[in-house]
């Protein structure tokens, strides 16, 4: 496969990092959370919660009063799209994450900054049929292609007060960040994480966890948590090098509930003022609810996620997305994970459709250095698709095989 100089560059990077003196961060198990009195292992994206089960991954220290984490991988993917509104081509995705957090007395700070290589892709991202989503050249949309994220995924600072012993009140802020919007991002979901490719219901649930400008305020009471947002609802333009900016012009609130240390379950309401630059003058409702599990299955780790979305565009169409995602690792070395998706659409075609996919996918992971493991794996797609769409997109297969370096 082609290696560019940055890929080659963030390799390094990951294998040096994987050098550093460190624990694994299940050995930090049971550690208080940035926003409350809770074990930080219930916490996921932004400020979203997860299931407590889902095992911890990254390089974690202390020193003094401040523990560090970091986490990332790079993935390098052979990516065929089939069907006449396919097509074939190599790229290269990535994330590395550095957080940091002080706890004195019942005050926590954190810190968290969370970057891509992605804007390497080009603005067009990567091949994805069915996909639709954001604008390459502030033109045309995006369809059958999944765009890159940017550079600056998240640069957040948070503060909490625990005012009980399971209670807080807490305060986030980040340029960019993630408001209280979905389930936690599906790169972040223990159920999706080992899956190289953007789920179709992207932005239908987790759209916003890159936001340019987001403030957040939340209420923890023991195993529920309330929280509010105010952020830019609009989503990121074409340059993905660089910061966006923009009012707060948006809202969002949701309610999470996690009875125990197996679920995790979310609802959250939220108004996008102009999420889409080809189309201004377009405000959204978004409405979700997911129910996140983690747990032993027999022998194996089993991460499972169930999600509804529904994206109302005003003026324009109200559009609903399902999703199924599920995960088993054996060992920590052999993973096999699936993904089944039903979306209303009315890019795909001049006229409103619904369409299915369902991926497959299995990943064997070698240990390559104490923090770092070296994956090899791949998936393939299958798509179900009425008649009308049929005309255009034929009866498509598609696949990815794919080397992935990962921190732990």
């Amino acid at each position: 496969m082609k290696t560019t100089p940055s890929r080659t560059l963030f390799a390094a990077t990951v294998l040096s990092l994987s050098l550093v003196p460190g624990a694994r961060a299940e050995d930090f198990m049971g550690m208080a959370g940035a926003f409350g009195p809770y074990a930080m292992d219930r916490e996921a994206s932004g400020t979203s919660w997860q299931p407590e089960a889902v095992p911890m991954q990254g390089i974690m220290t202390m020193d003094g009063d401040w523990m560090t984490m970091v986490h990332g991988y790079l993935y390098q993917v052979h990516d065929h799209q089939g069907g006449p509104r396919g097509a074939s081509e190599d790229f290269s995705e990535s994330m590395f994450m550095v957080m940091a957090q002080r706890t004195r007395d019942q005050d926590t700070l954190g810190l968290r900054s969370m970057f891509s290589l992605d804007p390497f892709m080009g603005p067009a991202g990567y091949p994805l049929l069915l996909q639709t989503g954001e604008t390459a050249d502030k033109v045309n949309p995006l369809v059958d292609r999944q765009h890159p994220h940017d550079l600056f995924m998240e640069l957040s600072a948070s503060y909490s007060h625990a005012f009980a012993e399971t209670d807080s009140l807490f305060v986030y802020a980040g340029l960019p960040g993630e408001p209280a919007l979905g389930p936690p991002a599906f790169m972040h979901r223990a159920s999706g994480m080992d899956n190289p490719e953007a789920p179709l219901s992207h932005h239908w649930l987790d759209s916003t966890h890159v936001t340019f400008g987001v403030l957040t305020a939340g209420l923890v009471l023991g195993q529920v948590k309330l929280e509010a947002s105010t952020f830019h609802g609009r989503e990121p333009d074409e340059r993905r090098w660089n910061i966006d900016g923009g009012a707060l012009d948006s809202y969002a609130a949701r309610a999470t509930w996690n009875p125990d240390e197996h679920w995790s379950l979310q609802a959250s309401r939220g108004y996008l003022r102009s999420p889409e630059q080809l189309d201004p003058d377009v405000d959204q409702r978004r409405s979700t609810a997911s129910a996140m599990y983690s747990g032993a299955l027999g022998e194996a780790q089993w991460d499972a996620t169930l999600a509804w979305g529904q994206d109302d565009n005003r003026p324009g169409n109200k559009l609903d997305a399902w999703l199924a995602e599920s995960e088993l690792k054996f060992s920590g070395i052999h993973t096999w994970f699936a993904r089944l998706e039903r979306v209303q659409e009315d890019e795909l075609l001049p006229s409103r459709t619904t369409v299915g996919k369902l991926s497959l996918g299995y990943i064997h992971d070698w240990p390559l250095a104490e923090h770092l493991n070296v994956g090899l794996g791949g998936l393939v797609s299958v798509y179900d698709l009425p008649a009308t769409a049929q005309a255009a997109y034929g009866n498509p297969h598609s696949y990815m095989l794919f080397l992935r370096l990962k921190l732990l």
